[in-house]
């Protein structure tokens, strides 16, 4: 991976140590011998089209001018697989981090996209989740996150029976229970340990899982485990309100990611998932 940095950057590499990352690739710092700094991940079995997947993701949702993402330097998705961004140096957050957060995030949903899903029809997550495009939030939301949930935790037996029964039937009665919405532009993975408080406080959003939806799904997830304070969400809603009913509907959108932690990590997550789904399928 060094060496392949080093021929895409144009310099050497002078150190590189492991950092905290996520729980799938490896992550390292990179100094390069012309004084900068990257951050480079790299994993040994990759699925197909793994780190352009999220190079793509986080050029489109850049794009969008709302919010701070790293520069994607390098991306590689033959042996050795890697992706190489610029180095966000952490900072502390201030008195406004949050709610400034909670306002850039309204512009990113704002951007909009241009169809629920993806248009490259990459999946994204460790689970190779699908993206098909999709005319509605129901139909995207059912087809190609709780079905395939679904799927996966009876496989793995992840779900007893019954709950991954209800789950089906959940993805089943979708239509009517969010409002119609035009897809947002979504982070997708959107939990305190995927935002990055920089230099004088700034954000920046890091390992999306970006994709066209709805999008009180990335609000759901940042309440799933906590670390936004609560100006946050107020300034999200000053700027773009949610529509009426909306706490009734954090946990739908918290089933996914639940059911995804249900099948990765067992434990707690199994019963928070079986209470979940049973608020909406009794």
């Amino acid at each position: 991976m060094e060496a392949s940095i080093a021929g895409a950057l144009g310099s050497s590499v002078r150190d590189s140590r492991r950092v905290r990352g996520g729980d799938v690739a490896d992550a390292f710092r990179v100094d390069l011998a012309d004084g900068r700094r990257v951050f480079a991940k790299t994993h040994r079995r990759p699925p197909a089209g793994f780190f352009t997947t999220e190079a793509n993701g986080l050029s489109w949702l850049a794009s969008a001018g709302a919010v701070d993402l790293p520069d994607v330097l390098a991306v590689c998705d033959d042996a050795p697989a890697y992706i190489a961004l610029s180095w966000v140096e952490p900072g502390r957050p201030g008195g406004d981090t949050d709610a400034r957060l909670g306002r850039d995030l309204a512009h990113l949903h704002r951007a909009g996209a241009p169809t629920f899903g993806r248009e490259d029809r990459r999946p994204t997550g460790s689970r190779a989740l699908p993206n098909e495009p999709a005319a509605t939030w129901s139909e995207f939301y059912g087809s190609s996150r709780l079905l395939p949930l679904a799927r996966l935790a009876r496989d793995a037996g992840a779900l007893a029976d019954a709950t991954v029964r209800r789950l089906e039937t959940l993805a089943g009665r979708l239509p009517g229970l969010a409002p119609d919405e035009p897809p947002a532009r979504l982070h997708g993975d959107l939990w305190a340990g995927n935002r990055l408080v920089g230099a004088g406080g700034r954000n920046w959003l890091i390992d999306p899982a970006a994709h066209g939806g709805h999008r009180e799904f990335d609000l759901a997830m940042m309440r799933l485990f906590g670390g936004f304070d609560a100006s946050c969400f107020a300034a999200y809603a000053e700027d773009f309100p949610l529509a009426d009913g909306w706490a009734d509907r954090v946990g739908l959108h918290q089933v996914a990611p639940l059911v995804v932690h249900a099948i990765k990590f067992g434990g707690g997550y199994v019963d928070q998932a079986t209470r979940t789904i049973g608020r909406y399928v009794s």
